[in-house]
């Protein structure tokens, strides 16, 4: 399973981007979603996640409080991809942003942890 982060650049402050993470290969199923985050000089931390829904209901997110409206997770299932909506960018926001999937290769597969390789988002003042 591979997954393929694009969007990320350089914004200024009160800018927007639009982050894409496409997961491809052996997939049954795609449980959670979602993106994190790793700061300069930091620890990579969780920015917004999203589980699997069910056909009729969206899947049901978390976002850390640092960016509760003013970003937005979601995913099209279909083309087993999630996006983060990035509205109202500051500076502290700058890192490197790394998609992640719980993905389930078989039936019987609970899941399995995949990592994106990472895109720089930088927010100038």
């Amino acid at each position: 399973v591979q997954l393929q982060a694009s969007g990320g650049g350089l914004v200024q402050a009160g800018g927007s981007l639009r982050l894409s993470c496409v997961a491809s290969g052996s997939i049954f199923r795609l449980n959670a979603m979602g993106w994190y985050r790793q700061p300069p000089g930091n620890q990579r931390e969780l920015v917004a996640s999203i589980d699997s829904g069910s056909m009729l209901i969206s899947g049901s997110t978390k976002y850390a409080d640092s960016v509760k409206g003013r970003f937005t997770i979601t995913r099209d299932n279909a083309k087993n991809t999630v996006y983060l909506q990035m509205n109202s960018l500051k500076p502290e926001d700058t890192a490197v942003y790394y998609c992640n999937a719980d993905v389930s290769g078989s039936p019987y597969d609970y899941g399995t942890d995949y990592w994106g390789q990472g895109t720089q988002v930088t927010v100038s003042s």
